[in-house]
């Protein structure tokens, strides 16, 4: 009676690790890539490949990708799903980043 509890809470515990993990790796692709576009020199095809690069890399699945800019900040979503163990509907990760964009003004 105990073991199957005891298997359970293990994957349990094993399946909330790699959704951390997908948090993590969405959230450093969607800063990585504020990062980029907002330099001066940056791009948004330069922020969408790399938050791309980093969100396969970590290991999420069916990524996609948003840059925005506006007139004063730039604004990424990464959007992706994590391997899971037991399906229940908690492997869509999505998360946002934004940074001011760099502007050059006369002293």
């Amino acid at each position: 009676m105990i073991w199957p509890l005891l298997l359970l809470v293990s994957l349990g515990i094993i399946q909330a690790g790699i959704w951390v993990h997908g948090h993590n790796v969405a959230n450093r692709a969607a800063n990585a890539a504020a990062d980029a576009a907002s330099g001066s020199y940056g791009s948004t095809g330069q922020a969408h490949q790399i938050a791309d690069g980093i969100a396969r890399s970590g290991g999420l699945r069916s990524v996609s990708v948003s840059v925005s800019t506006g007139g004063e900040s730039v604004e990424v979503t990464v959007t992706g799903t994590a391997p899971s163990l037991l399906d229940l509907g908690f492997g869509r990760i999505q998360e946002t980043a934004s940074a001011p964009l760099e502007r050059v003004t006369r002293p």
